[in-house]
């Protein structure tokens, strides 16, 4: 179960660093339902990623991606196209990023998430985590990375469930942060959004490239070899 824990390490850790849902989260502490919001964020971020995982190991299970521990070439070819399509993606955050004195461009919807209830907090969170390109790839590939290793039913649950928990630590930390620390969390958590805000074109295009590499270079080795 250690190599499967190692193989998903770095997706996981993908995952968790995605600035604008955790720019978002921040935000929504700050809004008039905090609390609510803060906490169905995280349940939707956290059951979306469960959903993901869980559909690839359930084909896994089936013989539809890997038979009898043994890896299918489908694994490969999907982790090849995930890498390029990291690559890709990187390639335009470079030339989206901010030029010297620019002010960064955040997304429209963040200025009504102060009107967000707990159930669009929630849909919202679960889009971010499942259905963006990024998050969605990464959950995949680290389902196909489990489904590839030779472990038992029970265990590829585990590693999926610590998947999970990593990828959802930097969403988590800041709702727990508010809930236990209040209104004397907003200094800390002000800076933090400032910094993300400033430094996400680069923090992604950096994060895309070498996950995007890690995964072109897993799926080539995987069909040359």
């Amino acid at each position: 179960m250690g190599n499967a824990l190692g193989s998903i390490l770095p997706m996981a850790i993908g995952v968790a660093i995605s600035p604008v849902p955790i720019i978002a989260v921040i935000l929504m502490l700050f809004s008039k339902r905090a609390r609510s919001n803060g906490i169905a964020f995280l349940v939707g971020w956290v059951l979306a990623l469960v959903v993901v995982g869980s559909i690839v190991l359930i084909l896994a299970n089936l013989g539809k991606i890997s038979t009898g521990g043994t890896p299918s070439t489908l694994a490969y070819v999907l982790k090849l196209l995930l890498g390029l399509l990291f690559l890709f993606m990187s390639e335009r955050q470079w030339r989206g990023r901010p030029k010297e004195g620019e002010e960064p461009h955040m997304p429209k919807w963040m200025a009504s998430i102060d009107q967000f209830t707990p159930a669009k907090a929630f849909g919202f969170a679960a889009v971010l985590a499942g259905v963006n390109p990024k998050n969605l790839g990464l959950t995949l590939a680290a389902a196909l990375s489990i489904a590839q290793a030779n472990v038992s039913g029970a265990e590829s649950w585990i590693v999926l469930a610590v998947f999970v928990i990593i990828a959802s630590l930097t969403v988590a930390v800041p709702v727990l942060y508010y809930l236990f620390a209040g209104q004397s969390a907003e200094k800390t958590l002000t800076s933090w959004k400032a910094w993300l805000a400033a430094n996400n074109a680069t923090v992604m295009f950096i994060l895309l490239l070498v996950l995007g590499m890690l995964l072109l270079g897993q799926g080539l080795g995987g069909l040359i070899g």
